[in-house]
């Protein structure tokens, strides 16, 4: 197992970034949360990881709060709620407001979220009330300002179309949910985390 990863940011395409370590380059699937915390490229970091494992596929999880990998790890244990929905999860809101929703029962604002139906969502008050009644529900330390690397050629509003897709969100409503930013002078982690609030409400 893969704890963490401590090293150098060289790329970072949402929900994947590449981080170096050691003339290694490890490719980390990340949840808008920890986009909003990195670095610029080139900056060192510490990510704490999870590695699932499929007959297919080798995955490596990055968070930048153990938190959020404690959610993450926990979400994967639902019935029905795979690697993929739990990181879709953790990038549409933030692990304190999960677990207020959990704790108040609140299943319409869980449904606001790609991939989580009225039963998904009933089934994750259910199961994770338990796991989360000593959750800290206060407001989310602020991270740090978000400072993209623009892939060539593609606009922050093309990633962050991109990046919405990615996270489950279906092509029309990721571009429905970007031009309803005012985007003008935004980064691409800035454009999705205004587009992800606003669904929130």
């Amino acid at each position: 197992m893969i704890g963490f990863l401590r090293g150098v940011l060289r790329a970072k395409e949402p929900p994947r970034l590449v981080i170096e370590v050691q003339g290694v380059g490890y490719e980390v699937e990340a949840p808008m949360t920890t986009f909003y915390d990195l670095p610029a490229l080139d900056e060192n970091l510490l990510l704490y990881t999870h590695l699932a494992v499929r007959e297919d596929a080798h995955t490596l999880y990055g968070f930048s709060k153990a938190s959020d990998r404690r959610l993450f790890r926990s979400l994967i244990k639902v019935n029905g709620v795979g690697a993929r929905l739990a990181l879709t999860i953790l990038s549409g809101m933030d692990a304190g407001l999960f677990a207020a929703c959990v704790q108040a029962g609140d299943s319409a604002a869980l449904v606001k979220l790609p991939g989580v139906g009225k039963k998904t969502a009933e089934r994750l008050i259910v199961e994770m009330r338990d796991r989360l009644a000593d959750w800290d529900t206060g407001p989310a330390a602020g991270g740090g300002a978000p400072s993209p690397a623009a892939a060539p050629g593609a606009s922050p509003v093309e990633e962050a179309v991109t990046a919405l897709v990615a996270l489950g969100y279906k092509p029309a409503e990721a571009s429905r949910m970007v031009r309803a930013v005012d985007s003008q002078g935004l980064a691409t982690e800035e454009i999705i985390r205004s587009a992800l609030q606003a669904m929130a409400k």
